[in-house]
């Protein structure tokens, strides 16, 4: 307990250390509004990867609707600015609150399903969402909606992608997580042991929805303008890709996914012509030479220079 203690105080100054750092960077000019955008665009991928990581990493459930929960926080967080004038943060919280609700109502009916049956029903969550938007004057229908309060800034930014990132890996390390393990390992063995597997399914989804939601929020207010087809299936694939290509089940992982894909998106807009040959090659290579990922099971401890992360087994008897 004191390990873990000094490793998650020693995680914390180090990231104000970081945030410190990017700060003066950002003040005295030397990053440029571009590269602000960047970080911002990177700390909410990485919000999206860790909490998708907690529902296909840790719980081992495959879902590929995390772009409808985003979509959720997005269009929540904007009407709520634009329309009602209430906070930015507050807005916030009530998004990813309203992504959770979502989240329990998709969850408890197919959270008994498995692999591609539970996947298929995730994809169909994510398209009925992103239908209904399209088909809502209220919210702008096919247009979207534009003139969202730019409120996200670097210091927002920052602050929730630590609360996803510190509450989502002490989840995994408290004994729920350590029930969401047991599931992924064998969740006929676990149910067995007296584990209710619908519910920490449906609570590791919840979770999960809840910090996507903040992140469509967040998204919303930096780029101040959305519309349904920027949370198609091609964003849940996205994120997930993120999340395979840093180590599945590994929270340093999912950072480290969320870090590359981001860079390397940002780098390849300059050849549109090549970008998605660029990127498919390097996503085919990297599943040949490293199939388990840029980290592989290396953990999370809010160490930086992190031993191998205990085996699943090891979790659940300790």
């Amino acid at each position: 307990m004191k390990k873990l203690n000094k490793s998650f105080w020693l995680g914390i100054v180090l990231a104000m250390v970081l945030y410190g750092v990017i700060q003066i960077l950002l003040t005295t000019g030397i990053f440029d509004d571009v590269m602000e955008s960047t970080l911002i665009l990177i700390c909410i991928n990485v919000m999206l990867a860790v909490s998708l990581n907690l529902i296909n990493g840790i719980t081992g459930q495959f879902s590929i609707g995390h772009a409808g929960f985003m979509s959720i926080g997005a269009y929540v967080s904007a009407i709520l600015t634009l329309n009602f004038d209430v906070p930015f943060v507050l807005a916030l919280v009530i998004a990813g609150l309203a992504a959770a609700f979502f989240g329990v109502l998709i969850g408890i009916p197919t959270l008994r399903l498995n692999g591609d049956y539970l996947a298929i029903a995730t994809l169909g969550f994510g398209e009925i969402i992103r239908i209904v938007l399209l088909n809502t004057e209220y919210v702008g229908g096919a247009s979207g909606l534009s003139g969202i309060p730019t409120q996200t800034t670097w210091t927002v930014i920052f602050l929730f992608t630590l609360i996803t990132i510190v509450v989502i890996n002490n989840f995994i390390r408290s004994s729920h997580g350590r029930a969401c393990l047991a599931i992924r390992e064998n969740e006929i063995a676990a149910e067995a042991m007296g584990i209710n597997t619908t519910l920490y399914k449906v609570i590791a989804f919840a979770l999960g929805a809840l910090f996507a939601g903040m992140a469509g929020g967040l998204s919303a207010h930096k780029f101040y303008v959305i519309n349904p087809g920027s949370f198609n299936f091609l964003k849940s694939f996205e994120i997930l890709v993120m999340v395979v290509l840093g180590g599945l089940g590994s929270t340093a992982g999912a950072i480290v996914g969320a870090i590359v894909l981001t860079v390397l998106f940002t780098v390849l807009q300059q050849y549109p012509e090549l970008r998605m040959i660029i990127y498919s090659t390097i996503l085919i290579l990297m599943m040949i030479f490293r199939p388990k990922g840029l980290l592989g099971s290396a953990g999370l401890s809010f160490k930086f220079f992190a031993k191998k992360e205990a085996k699943p087994s090891d979790s659940i008897s300790g």
